[in-house]
């Protein structure tokens, strides 16, 4: 039987041994870790099972005083005095901290109800149950100091009900049922608001919509992590909140990854938060760790995301399978990637500035790659929607930028340019500026490249494929091989010499009567090939209907002319004959006798073939008529 409690006033420490402030002296050393409690036998034999059978088992071994020792006891000799003071009567305190390490310790002491009601096994399980597991703070923090008994802790299922307990109340809406987030615990006031030292500050708790957990949870060591996030994932947390988790849990332990990450928020810290100290980890087991909680998801912070992690997975050296697995992840929606995130410095003996081989990689992952991929929701990562034939066209244009961008490196090596362009199919570029711009640049950097390796490195364009304005550049350009500006020159007639027969024959089809009109395939895409002929086809048919419109305005002019032209030569023969010197003469009652000026002058009217040579006639035959009627007069 157990020795009055009352004797007891206590436990005291000199050097490494624990002694018992108590009128009996001690019978029984039990030692933990090196450090010696010096206890009594009755008390530890009517609470611990394993003990009790410890001493049937040494009946026979007759030595004034017992000693053993307790290898592995889970907890150290820390939670053995908790269990000790249990057993002497002294009151011990249960603690978020401590419970799972005296939870276990109960469990390997064998303090079961067997040895007396309310044992330390069954105290401890209560106050798990009724308090660590309704409050998210204590649950964070009873996780948190889990790592020394953490064996012991799976094979009693104290870690999966915490992590079960941690998803519930995340994937619960507090709004629901009145009730915050226990991780507040008493600090909330009755209107809803946190409470801080009694007073109401006036800040509400957020739902389970938010990501009010990304901080708590963060606090938890890789493996921990880990587990919860597969536990949520397998409850049905949504994967937009999981993928945040994971970024906001990775950005905090690799401070590298945030120099890529622009527009990224600060910490936001809680309540529980101010409670807790940062998880130790091992930055390359966190990477190769992280990259399998991934999800099969794609969105533009996400696909920025991949490439900052890539950018450290490098820096770090981690396994081939991680990198391969980031990559391939990238490549699937490379298509959202931006020329700033693809650019990766190369951080090995390589001479070039830029991990060329690595995007190649991913590129090929993206040629690869099956259109399996979901997008998050819009509203959670900002993704960026496209029309399904769209992915490729993007990839080439940013291929083409990414070209331009690392062709002034002077250790570039041809071959590599060339492996980049042709790393996608012909079928991406409908243009072929970004590749000339992009050789350009690489032939004004490496001045010293032959003839021969030029020729072979615009082989990779297509001359049909370029603009009117690229065509005219590479016409001029000087650091192009004589026979390449041949080729562009030899294309530029063909294409000008296409876009000019497609439009005659849309004019053409104008011009004909109404009805169906067809036009075969090869003919449309000769008509209709790349923006800059089409465009010299528009300007050409708006030429032809101006000048059938200033024709068509000619013609009447000419007509106009025509009638005024009859116009004149009637006014002019009523002129004339009103105002001749015979009608005066008539008209005052004369008559005249014939001249040969008149005479001659009626046969010059007469035989008049123009309104001018009528007009001049006229003034004569009236001014001669004037001066007849003066005379007579």
């Amino acid at each position: 039987m157990a020795p009055p409690a009352a004797k007891v006033s206590g436990f005291h420490r000199e050097g490494n041994d624990w002694f018992c402030t108590a009128s009996l002296p001690s019978d029984v050393t039990v030692v933990v870790e090196r450090v010696n409690f010096h206890i009594h036998k009755f008390p530890l034999i009517s609470k611990c099972g394993k003990i009790e059978k410890m001493f049937e088992e040494s009946q026979g071994i007759h030595e004034a005083k017992f000693t053993t020792s307790l290898e592995g006891f889970p907890g150290g000799p820390d939670i053995f005095l908790i269990a000790v003071k249990f057993c002497y009567g002294v009151r011990v305190e249960l603690t978020p901290r401590n419970i799972i390490m005296v939870y276990c310790a109960a469990d390997y002491l064998g303090m079961t109800d067997a040895y007396g009601e309310e044992n330390l096994l069954s105290k401890s399980e209560s106050f798990f149950h009724k308090t660590i597991l309704r409050n998210w703070k204590d649950c964070i923090l009873a996780l948190q100091s889990s790592d020394p008994v953490m064996p012991m802790a799976e094979k009693l299922h104290i870690i999966s009900k915490c992590l079960n307990a941690l998803s519930m109340m995340v994937s619960t809406d507090p709004s629901l049922f009145g009730w915050p987030m226990m991780m507040y615990g008493s600090l909330q006031s009755p209107g809803g608001s946190i409470l801080w030292n009694g007073i109401n500050t006036g800040a509400r708790i957020r739902s389970s919509e938010s990501d009010w957990w990304f901080e708590d949870i963060s606090y938890l060591n890789v493996l921990l992590f880990k587990r919860l996030i597969q536990t949520m994932e397998a409850r049905g947390i949504r994967s937009e909140n999981l993928a945040g988790a994971i970024m906001y849990y990775t950005r905090k332990y690799l401070p590298g990854l945030g120099r890529w990450q622009s527009g990224q928020s600060g910490k936001t810290m809680t309540v529980a938060s101010f409670s807790l100290t940062p998880a130790a980890v091992d930055q390359r087991v966190l990477l190769e760790s992280i990259e399998k909680l991934l999800p099969e998801k794609k969105g533009k912070s996400f696909c920025r995301f991949l490439l900052g992690l890539l950018r450290v997975a490098l820096i770090l050296g981690v396994n081939q399978t991680c990198k391969e697995s980031l990559m391939r992840r990238i490549g699937m929606q490379l298509e959202l990637a931006t020329l700033d995130s693809l650019l990766i410095p190369t951080y090995s003996d390589s001479d070039t500035l830029y991990n060329n081989d690595c995007v190649e990689q991913i590129v090929h992952h993206f040629i690869s790659s099956e259109p399996r991929i979901t997008s998050f929701s819009p509203a959670s990562l900002d993704l960026e929607t496209s029309p399904l034939s769209g992915p490729l066209r993007k990839v080439a244009k940013l291929m083409d930028s990414y070209i331009a961008e690392v062709a002034s490196d002077v250790n570039l090596k041809p071959g590599k340019i060339r492996s980049l362009a042709e790393a996608l199919p012909e079928s991406s570029r409908s243009l072929h500026d970004g590749l000339y711009r992009a050789l350009d640049i690489y032939f004004k950097a490496h001045p010293w490249l032959s003839e021969k390796e030029k020729e072979q490195l615009c082989n990779i364009i297509d001359y049909q494929k370029l603009s009117i304005d690229a065509c005219a550049h590479a016409s001029q350009n000087e650091r192009l091989p004589l026979r390449v500006v041949l080729q562009v020159l030899f294309f530029e007639q063909m294409q000008l010499r296409t876009a000019l027969a497609g439009c005659l024959h849309v004019i053409d089809n104008e011009n004909a009567p109404a009805g169906p009109i067809t036009i075969s395939s090869d003919m449309a895409g000769q008509i209709v090939q790349r923006d800059g002929w089409v465009t010299v086809v528009r300007e050409n048919q708006v030429l032809k209907v101006d000048l059938e419109r200033m024709r068509s305005r000619v013609g009447e002019l000419e007509e106009e002319f025509t009638k005024m032209k009859q116009e004149m030569k009637k006014v002019s023969k009523t002129h004339s004959s009103l105002n001749s010197p015979r009608m005066v003469a008539r008209r005052i009652g004369c008559k005249l006798l014939p001249r040969a000026s008149d005479a001659q002058a009626d046969t010059v009217d007469s035989t008049a073939p123009t309104p001018r040579a009528s007009v001049e006639q006229a003034r004569s035959s009236y001014h001669s008529g004037h001066r007849k009627t003066f005379s007579l007069f």
